[in-house]
C-alpha cells in the first residue's frame, strides 16, 4: 500500500571467452549488454530514480578508452542508458583501431538506484568512477548499501590527509577503496622493480597481479551497515562483496562462458534459463572475485557476524516469483486465519476477503486458501484496484491531496451494505498515510458491517538504517500510538527519560552494548491496545464503519520465513552497533522537533 523505497539493485557480468566467441555462437555483438539489460529490467522494482552502466574492455591499446560509463535519472533511466549505449554502438568508432566500439567489453556492471538519504541528482547515481593514468588504479564501484558509520569513515580519510569532495557513503567508500587500490598497485610496482623488470614489463606485472582481496580486507571491516558492494578495475578485476551480517542479498551464477551477479535469484534464473539449484548465494562477509585471467574464487574477507538477512526483502522488496519467497508470502497470509476469525466474530459466511494491490496479492492467495480448507463458502473479491497514476498538475495542497486520495478505487456492489464484513490484506502498515488519506475512506463507501485491515507483517515499531526509506521514528503509526497511550496513561515523562537515556548512550558509547532502551516505550502495552489506538489515529472524520486492525505476530513471521531472522523494524534488535546509534539519534531528533507535544 505505502510505497517503500529500497536502496538499490545490482547486476554484473564477466564474459570469460573472447568476444568473437559470443558473436559466432549467439549471432550478436551485444550478447553481454543484452543480458545485462534484461537483468536490470527484471530488477526495476529495486530502483526507479536512476540507473547506470559501466564496462571495461580488455586488451585495448594505450591512447584508447577502455573504461566506459553511462548514467541517467528518472523512472525510464534504464531505457535512456541503453539508448545512449545503442547510439554509441551504431556510430562508427574512430577511438579504437581494433574496431571494437564503446561498451563492447568483457566486464559489465549495472545499477538501479533509489535514494534513502534524500540526496538526488545525477552525481549520486551509481556507478562511481575514480580515474587514473595507471590502468590498474582505475576503480568503478556500485552497490546496494547504506552505511551507518559514515562519519567515522570520513574522519579516517581526513586524518590521512585526504579531502573528500562529497559527504556521502558512496563517494567516501570510493575514495577509501581507491586509496587502498593505489597502495596495492604501488606494492606490486616495488615488487616488479626489485625483480629487475622495467617500463611496460612493470605495467604488465602490476595489471596481472592485482589482488582485490587485499583492497577489500583493508577497507570493508571499517564499515558498519548492510551492503553488497560491486566493483571493476581498469586492469580487469571484478568483485562483489556482501556484508558480514548478510543484511543485503546477492546471488551469482557461473559456467564456462560467464560469471553473473544480481540482487535477486529469479533475475539470474530468467536471464540465463536456470533452475533454482544452479544459482548460488554469496555468503555473509564473503567476496566473489574474478581476476583479469577470468578465474573466479570466493574468499571470506570478514568473519560472519550473527546472521541477520533483511526479512523485508521477503515480505515486500524482492520479486515474488522466487519460489521460496512465493511460498513464504502465502504462508504469511494463511497463518492469520485465527486472528481474522476473532476480528469478524467467526462470521465467515458474511465476510468478503480482498487485498490492497499489488504486493499483498500473494499473501491474499494464502489467506483465502487457508479459509477454503476449513470453510465451505468463502467469498473472495477484488474490491480494491489501483487506478492509473493521476497527473499532479495541480500543485495547491488541498487539491493535490484530493487527487492523491483517488489513486485507489473500489468495485461497487462487491459487498452487501450493513451485512458483510470486509477483510483486506496488505503486506505491511508503516506510516498509515495511505490508509488515512485514501483506503479507509473509499472502503467506507461500500458501507460494510465492519472493515478489517490485515497486515501480513507485524507492527513496524522501529526505523531501518540499512537501505529502506523509513529512518524517522516519528513517522510510524505504531510509534505514534505508543506515544499517545503513554500520554493517555499520564506517563508522558517517560518520553523525556528515554531522550536522556539516548543522549547519555550517544555521549559515553553506551549504544555499543546492544541493549535498545527504546524498547521500554512498548513495555506493558498490548498489541490490542496499540491496534485500537492506531485505529483512532488513522480513521478519517466522517467514516461510519467500525474499523479493526490485525497484524502478523513475530512468532508467525519467523514461522513463515525461518531463514531470514533480520527483524529489527519489528523487535528493535539491531544487528550492528551503528544501527542502534542511529536509532537513538532518530529518537532525539523527533523529541527535539517538539512533535512529542502534539
Amino acid at each position: 500500500m505505502e510505497t517503500l523505497r529500497h536502496e538499490c539493485g545490482i547486476a554484473m557480468i564477466r564474459l570469460l571467452k573472447p568476444l568473437d566467441y559470443y558473436r559466432q555462437k549467439y549471432g550478436t555483438d551485444g550478447y553481454g549488454l543484452g543480458k545485462l539489460y534484461l537483468m536490470m529490467e527484471k530488477q526495476h522494482n529495486r530502483g526507479q530514480e536512476g540507473a547506470g552502466v559501466a564496462c571495461v574492455k580488455l586488451h585495448s591499446t594505450p591512447g584508447h578508452e577502455y573504461m566506459f560509463r553511462e548514467k541517467a535519472e528518472g523512472k525510464d533511466a534504464i531505457t535512456k542508458v541503453f539508448s545512449s549505449i545503442g547510439h554509441l554502438l551504431a556510430t562508427p568508432s574512430e577511438d579504437d583501431p581494433s574496431g571494437t566500439p564503446p561498451f563492447q567489453g568483457e566486464l559489465l556492471m549495472g545499477h538501479l538506484r533509489y535514494s534513502t538519504t534524500g540526496k538526488g541528482g545525477l552525481r549520486y547515481v551509481h556507478p562511481f568512477l575514480r580515474r587514473n593514468n595507471w590502468r590498474a588504479k582505475n576503480l568503478c564501484i556500485c552497490g546496494n548499501f547504506n552505511m551507518t558509520n559514515i562519519d567515522h569513515i570520513f574522519q579516517l580519510l581526513t586524518e590521512q590527509g585526504q579531502y573528500p569532495r562529497i559527504y556521502s557513503d558512496s563517494y567516501i567508500m570510493l575514495e577509501l577503496m581507491g586509496h587502498r587500490l593505489d597502495r596495492e598497485v604501488e606494492r606490486l610496482y616495488r615488487e616488479a622493480k626489485e625483480s629487475g623488470r622495467v617500463n611496460t614489463e612493470i605495467t604488465d606485472y602490476v595489471d596481472t597481479h592485482v589482488d582485490i582481496s587485499n583492497v577489500l580486507s583493508s577497507t570493508m571491516p571499517h564499515f558498519d551497515g548492510g551492503y553488497v558492494v560491486c566493483g571493476l578495475t581498469g586492469s580487469g578485476e571484478m568483485f562483489s562483496m556482501r556484508d558480514p551480517w548478510g543484511i543485503r542479498p546477492a546471488f551469482f551464477y557461473r559456467n564456462d562462458e560467464l560469471v553473473a551477479v544480481a540482487s535477486e535469484r529469479p533475475v539470474l534464473q530468467t536471464t540465463f534459463d536456470l533452475s533454482c539449484d544452479e544459482v548460488e548465494e554469496l555468503k555473509p562477509g564473503q567476496a566473489l572475485i574474478v581476476g583479469q585471467n577470468g578465474k573466479l574464487f570466493l574468499k571470506s574477507i570478514i568473519d560472519p557476524k550473527p546472521y541477520s538477512p533483511c526479512v523485508f526483502e521477503r515480505i515486500y522488496f524482492s520479486r515474488g516469483n522466487d519460489q521460496d519467497i512465493y511460498r513464504e508470502r502465502k504462508m504469511l497470509g494463511r497463518q492469520l486465519q485465527d486472528a481474522i476469525l476473532k476480528a469478524i466474530d467467526g462470521d465467515v459466511e458474511n465476510t468478503v476477503f480482498s487485498y490492497i494491490p499489488n504486493t499483498a496479492e500473494v499473501a491474499y492467495y494464502g489467506m483465502v486458501e487457508g479459509f477454503r480448507e476449513n470453510f465451505s463458502h468463502v467469498r473472495a473479491e477484488k474490491v480494491v484496484s489501483k487506478d492509473i497514476k493521476l497527473r499532479t498538475f495541480i500543485t495547491e495542497g488541498k487539491s493535490r491531496n484530493d487527487l492523491a486520495a483517488h489513486v485507489y478505487d473500489i468495485t461497487y456492489g462487491s459487498v452487501r451494505p450493513g451485512v458483510d464484513n470486509l477483510v483486506v490484506i496488505d503486506d505491511s502498515i508503516v506510516r498509515g498515510t495511505t490508509l488515512h488519506e485514501s483506503i479507509i475512506k473509499i472502503l467506507d463507501r461500500l458501507h460494510p458491517k465492519s472493515i478489517v485491515i490485515v497486515s501480513s507483517a507485524p507492527q513496524i515499531r522501529y526505523p531501518d538504517f540499512y537501505g529502506i526509506d523509513m529512518s524517522r521514528i516519528g513517522d510510524f503509526i505504531a510509534f505514534k500510538a505508543a506515544v499517545a497511550l503513554r500520554k493517555d496513561r499520564g506517563e508522558a515523562s517517560m518520553l523525556k527519560t528515554l531522550y536522556d537515556s539516548c543522549a547519555t548512550a550517544l555521549a559515553d558509547g553506551g549504544w555499543k552494548n546492544g541493549e535498545n532502551v527504546l524498547r521500554q516505550l512498548y513495555d506493558g502495552l498490548s498489541v490490542d491496545e496499540l491496534n485500537q489506538k492506531m485505529v483512532e489515529i488513522l480513521c478519517p472524520e466522517g467514516v461510519t464503519t467500525p474499523v479493526k486492525l490485525v497484524f502478523q505476530s513475530i512468532e508467525g513471521l519467523h514461522h513463515a520465513i525461518p531463514k531470514h531472522p533480520g527483524d529489527w523494524y519489528f523487535t528493535g534488535h539491531y544487528p550492528t552497533e551503528g544501527g542502534l546509534r542511529m536509532l537513538y539519534r532518530s529518537y532525539m531528533d523527533w523529541y527535539e522537533s517538539g512533535k512529542n507535544n502534539g
